[in-house]
């Protein structure tokens, strides 16, 4: 029996064209939700080298996704109400960020899982944009706005056996991709208004 476990290909090496700035744009709406090593924040695969397994047993652990039905059930809620609800009684306003980047994490990890193809995936994220849009008018007040539906989903899981990190390193990473020195930060890499501007190759 082998004592290492044979690692995936690189996820750049199996999807090599980099994504246009619309695309990087949309999948970074994700990248406060993508906080793990393996993360890829530049791609539309979710992680930095392909594991299929794995973004089904998330689905399936986290969600209760197992199939594109379900999958596209819990899409449509987010995308409709999701967690804003909870949080505008409690706080008076709705933070769209923190649906949308479950939105498009969800989304991502259903292209990776077999349940979304590509084309469906791209159409998924699409449709959350023209809200997001409307709702933030720079990556600082979507940031904002994640902090604040994270809080309200951290306190709706007091009493329960799910431990989220703790908001410190949520508050880490967001500070790093807001970073302007942060060459890595998909936010750096397709700023703000550049959803608003014409397409264009990286």
């Amino acid at each position: 029996m082998a004592i290492w476990k044979r690692r995936g290909q690189k996820t750049v090496r199996k999807y090599p064209v980099p994504l246009t700035v619309h695309q990087l744009w949309m999948v970074s709406l994700a990248a406060p939700v993508s906080r793990d090593r393996d993360a890829s924040r530049t791609t539309l695969y979710p992680f930095t080298r392909v594991d299929d397994d794995k973004a089904r047993k998330w689905l399936a652990d986290q969600w209760e996704i197992t199939s594109r039905a379900e999958l596209v059930g819990r899409l449509d809620g987010l995308a409709r109400s999701g967690y804003r609800a909870r949080a505008r009684l409690r706080l008076g306003v709705e933070p769209l960020a923190w649906d949308a980047g479950l939105y498009v994490d969800i989304s991502r990890r259903g292209f990776a899982s077999g349940m979304l193809s590509e084309a469906d995936t791209w159409t998924a994220l699409k449709n959350i944009v023209p809200a997001v849009v409307r709702s933030y008018g720079s990556w600082k007040e979507y940031a904002e706005h994640y902090l604040l539906g994270r809080m309200v989903w951290r306190d709706n899981l007091r009493g329960t056996a799910d431990v989220p990190a703790p908001q410190a390193v949520s508050d880490a990473h967001l500070k790093s991709l807001l970073d302007p020195a942060n060459r890595a930060s998909p936010w750096n890499l397709a700023p703000w208004e550049a959803i608003s501007s014409p397409d264009r190759t990286r």
